[in-house]
């Protein structure tokens, strides 16, 4: 085992490690979050907490499988903390007192200002280190609260100026993805006193529908509800909108929480190249437990000893200027694919795919191989996305007619 430093700074407080749990389940009391802290998690959002008590459905919960892999999505009908918020208080005050060096963070809701301010004002009192401000849960039962909120900068930023008037702690901004353009509420959370972002929260998604019924699930007494969507089937979405804040101009020296389908180290590497200095991860623990953080620390540790990196700090935003927009691409060249005689099984998946999909560009011969027709194949490479022995990958690259040839990188 390595035993790399992975201490980062965010919103101003030096944490143990990027890992957080997200505000969920995973973080509902003291006893849950003791035992993740103790498991080598850097630290904790605690589940949102608000003036009233929620009242939950039962069941809550679904997910997307696929081929047998379970989890792919996930979703649930979760709102805020069914404990009375005295109970939570004291649970968050304990757990500071108890991990003096983890970071705790009190993630809050609420429909008026006046009420967003009491409770920043309730959570300082507790000892936590940051406030996270709830913009984004797409299943609360009024229009004043979650990703209603988030969809309005104005209301964005009258919020978060009301915690400002509360504490004198970081805030953090959740942001909802159940828009088009997260930078209009980005800004209205910094111009209202935001520290940082947050994001994403969940989708708003219908996941399946029982079909002997004609209802969505879960079901609730015959009816079902539009809700939010998590899991690893999310992450590419959560990566763009990381990508989005983090090279935007007014906002890429904003400290960002990068959340959505991470699962494993390799997961929360990608958010950190795209930005991000602080992970949340929910749907991963709810699967697996707290101890896959053990896998991350551990995988993460040993990429930066093999690559090089001496700190976190190091790996933030790298990936950021290799992402441009569509119209600055090369494409003054073509990359053949390459099939490994010894890799490939012969199932035709990539034939069947390149005829339906593609460009008819394999022939499929008697003895059950593919190969390229060059002069049909425009190097899209739908082949090798569907080969499960992954035997397909670039081969030679061709410059189009009258195009300057150089060396590129592939």
């Amino acid at each position: 085992m390595i035993n790399k430093d992975l201490s980062i700074e965010f919103c101003g407080i030096k944490t143990e490690n990027p890992f957080f749990l997200a505000s969920a389940p995973i973080a509902s009391n003291y006893q849950m979050i003791a035992r993740a802290l103790e498991a080598g998690w850097g630290g904790a959002v605690f589940k949102t907490v608000g003036l009233f008590v929620a009242d939950e459905v039962s069941p809550r919960f679904d997910h997307v499988k696929k081929e047998g892999t379970p989890f792919l999505g996930f979703k649930n009908l979760e709102q805020t903390s069914e404990y009375p918020l005295e109970k939570n208080l004291e649970e968050m005050s304990r757990i500071k007192e108890n991990f003096p060096d983890k970071v705790l963070i009190a993630s809050i809701m609420a429909e008026e200002e006046k009420d967003w301010t009491k409770l920043a004002q309730l959570v300082t009192q507790t000892g936590v280190d940051i406030i996270e401000c709830n913009f984004s849960c797409p299943q609360m039962t009024s229009d004043k609260m979650g990703a209603d909120v988030g969809q309005n900068p104005e209301l964005v930023k009258a919020y978060t100026a009301a915690v400002k008037r509360g504490t004198d702690l970081p805030i953090l901004a959740k942001m909802t993805p159940n828009l088009g353009n997260m930078i209009s509420p980005a800004l209205a959370a910094i111009d209202g006193g935001a520290t940082g972002l947050a994001a994403i929260n969940t989708i708003k998604s219908i996941t399946s529908i029982d079909l002997a019924n004609h209802t969505p699930l879960p079901i609730i007494n015959g009816q079902s509800a539009v809700s939010g969507y998590s899991g690893k089937a999310v992450k590419p979405i959560a990566l763009r909108f990381i990508h989005e804040l983090a090279s935007f101009p007014d906002l890429n020296k904003i400290p960002i929480s990068g959340i959505g389908g991470i699962e494993n180290w390799q997961d929360a590497l990608e958010f950190l190249l795209l930005g991000s200095s602080n992970l949340q991860i929910c749907t991963a623990v709810m699967q697996y437990g707290y101890r896959i953080v053990e896998d991350m620390i551990n995988g993460l540790s040993y990429y930066m000893e093999e690559k090089g990196f001496a700190s976190l700090d190091q790996l933030v935003g790298l990936a950021l200027d290799n992402i441009v927009s569509a119209d600055k691409l090369d494409r003054d060249f073509i990359v053949y694919p390459q099939v490994s005689k010894e890799k490939c099984i012969g199932c035709g998946r990539c034939y069947i795919s390149c005829e339906d999909g593609g460009h008819q560009a394999i022939n499929w011969s008697k003895t059950r191989r593919p190969t390229i027709i060059k002069n049909k194949c425009v190097g899209c490479h739908l082949c090798s996305q569907v080969c499960p022995a992954e035997a397909i990958g670039y081969g030679e690259v061709e410059f189009k007619a009258g195009r300057e040839q150089r060396a590129i990188i592939i």
